[in-house]
């Protein structure tokens, strides 16, 4: 099977690329923006007609799209999740490859959903911020696109080469500075948020089964359960050998401290709802992923400890 991998070098590009290697049936393509890509291609500003005749002499089976952009203002993030999407959906369309697109989409494009729920396939998307629109809007020319795709919805992906400007990679790095300075207590606000974390390579798994599945339409890859980030710093100071005291700061103040840490924005006094989750996903999420397990066979095997392990790992390297 002749596979073409965009965004190889992201984070989540860089374990599918490590999935598709494992499987020997699988000839795999790399394109992407950096050095080591087979063929280098800017997606953001490369032009359909480019993207064509590569397709037609690579002639891919199946095309991966883990390319995107996760921070930025809205036009950085429009030109990357959403202009470059339809690049990939008009090259397809112009091509006699007939290859099938497998998109990486994200939890980010339902938005915020109430406390205690699992939110389906069917749910009306509402994002909260510019990263969920301009991923949504992708998603929906995919959808739109006539072609033979299927769109996978991460939703927090964690593990191994976790950014250090996400909310876990946050977290490690304040824990990684407390025990370099022998602090005895970790003071640590804005943990209340509920997320549902899944470690990358049981994304990888599900882009996997994906690629070799006729499945079409939106698939929701997560653990199925939502996690309190105070929760998962309780583990992650358990996993560290952390024994000093976990303190949460409540209020602005956690807020403003937040900023510097996990992530969170500093609220603004001039307006009396502050945004307080830059994924605009509100206080929960947790998916259903019933769906994954009924039309591609797939479920999480990694748990929230062992991937939080390896995000610790990494930040213990850089003590």
């Amino acid at each position: 099977m002749r596979v073409l991998l965009i965004g190889a070098n992201g984070y989540i590009g860089r374990f599918v690329a490590d999935r598709l290697l494992a499987d020997p049936a699988v000839q795999l393509t790399a394109l992407g923006r950096g050095d080591d890509a087979d063929v280098r291609f800017d997606l953001a500003s490369g032009s359909p007609g480019a993207l064509t005749r590569f397709l037609d002499a690579v002639h891919p089976q199946v095309v991966v799209n883990c390319a995107g952009a996760t921070r930025g203002g809205a036009r950085d993030l429009t030109r990357h999740n959403t202009v470059a999407v339809a690049t990939v959906c008009e090259a397809l369309r112009r091509s006699g490859c007939g290859a099938r697109l497998v998109q990486i989409g994200c939890g980010a494009e339902y938005g915020p959903s109430q406390p205690g729920s699992s939110t389906a396939e069917d749910a009306v998307p509402r994002p909260g911020g510019p990263y969920g629109v301009s991923k949504l809007a992708a998603t929906e020319l995919v959808l739109g696109s006539g072609l033979d795709a299927v769109v996978l919805r991460v939703f927090s992906p964690a593990g191994p080469g976790t950014p250090a400007g996400s909310p876990l990679g946050r977290l490690a790095e304040a824990m990684r500075r407390a025990m370099q300075s022998g602090d005895g207590e970790l003071k640590l606000g804005g943990l209340g948020a509920q997320r549902d974390f899944i470690d990358v390579r049981d994304v990888a798994r599900a882009v996997h089964a994906a690629s070799l599945s006729a499945a079409q339409g939106v698939i929701n890859i997560g653990s199925g359960r939502a996690v309190r980030l105070r929760d998962a710093a309780t583990v992650l100071a358990r996993v560290a050998g952390y024994a000093g005291a976990l303190h949460e700061l409540d209020g602005p103040s956690g807020m403003h401290h937040l900023r510097a840490t996990v992530g969170h924005p500093r609220p603004d006094p001039d307006h009396a709802a502050p945004v307080a989750y830059p994924d605009g996903c509100g206080s929960w999420q947790q998916a259903d992923v019933r769906t994954a397990r009924d039309r591609l066979g797939w479920r999480p095997r990694i748990n929230l400890e062992e991937s939080l392990a390896d995000i610790w790992m990494e930040a213990a390297c850089r003590i």
